[in-house]
């Protein structure tokens, strides 16, 4: 990052959220923000899975060496199976274990333990202004209560978190879409986007599948600039990286480089690939070791 003058307090920011393992994404996305003179990172959750990039994702993620940094529920999920603990009952579950013994297999032995430590809810003072930061709500990572087209009540709840000083402006991630609005007292909520898995249902913006992230610049006025940033990445490279690499579910990857669409919640399709692939029964014997 190239020094600037001294003009006062003006500190610019880089914010990213759910990189969900795409490190052609992540760097390209590093890479603008670099070329964006920022003094700060910021991650708002959800680090690794579906993709098939660990250590290099986590080896970016330590040279950035995010100033404020909180757990989202992927983060959580990657924890869980990677210490042996998630159940298969579902489809679903299954498909969280195996790629968190995937994760398990490719990453630091630190990787697991560090994420873990990560919070919930930070709060950070920049300047005038008092950010809260949470991967969704202050207490829980988790859920839809702030998908952008929820009522503005729900998104009040951001600023309900225990504080020393009121927050100014929250920010979230969870729901990969970016998003500007207010809470019914018109404090500012700020959502950065997906770097990894960015998504909308309205086609004609489902198609802009670049690394989203958001530059906020911050003077002794306040914000300065809001800036949403979409970064190009070669996503071609990334689907045969998910194919070279052998992660579970590669086919699945592959397609959401495609089309941006995940298949999280699609327990037919999940059940054809666990039993394709003997994928609960690869994770319940990886479970039993961990467990002894």
């Amino acid at each position: 990052m190239r020094k600037r003058r001294n003009r006062g307090l003006r500190t610019r920011i880089a914010v990213f959220s759910d990189v969900h393992g795409n490190f052609n994404a992540f760097a390209a996305m590093y890479q603008d923000s670099q070329k964006q003179n920022v003094d700060q990172y910021w991650f708002v959750g959800d680090l690794l899975m579906p993709g098939p990039s660990v250590q290099k994702v986590w080896n970016l993620f330590e040279k950035m060496a995010p100033q404020v940094v909180v757990r989202g529920n992927w983060d959580d999920l990657v924890v869980r199976g990677a210490r042996g603990l998630m159940d298969t009952d579902k489809p679903s579950h299954v498909y969280f274990a195996r790629l968190a013994q995937y994760v398990a297999r490719h990453g630091s032995a630190d990787l697991i333990d560090n994420l873990a430590s990560w919070p919930l809810h930070v709060t950070k003072q920049v300047g005038p202004l008092n950010f809260g930061i949470s991967h969704n709500l202050p207490e829980l990572n988790m859920g839809q209560a702030l998908f952008p087209t929820k009522p503005t009540a729900n998104f009040d709840r951001l600023f309900t978190a225990a504080s020393d000083q009121a927050v100014d402006v929250a920010i979230y991630a969870h729901v990969h879409h970016q998003l500007l609005r207010y809470a019914n007292d018109e404090r500012v909520i700020l959502n950065p986007g997906a770097v990894g898995e960015p998504f909308n249902h309205w086609s004609a913006l489902q198609h802009d599948l670049r690394a989203h992230y958001l530059i906020l610049e911050v003077d002794d006025q306040g914000l300065a600039e809001t800036s949403f940033r979409h970064v190009n990445y070669d996503r071609a490279a990334e689907s045969a990286r998910a194919q070279s690499d052998a992660v579970p579910y590669a086919e699945l990857y592959q397609q959401m480089m495609k089309t941006g669409l995940a298949y999280t919640h699609d327990d037919e399709l999940l059940r054809q690939f666990n039993e394709r692939y003997h994928y609960a029964d690869e994770y319940r014997q990886f479970a039993a070791t961990k467990l002894r």
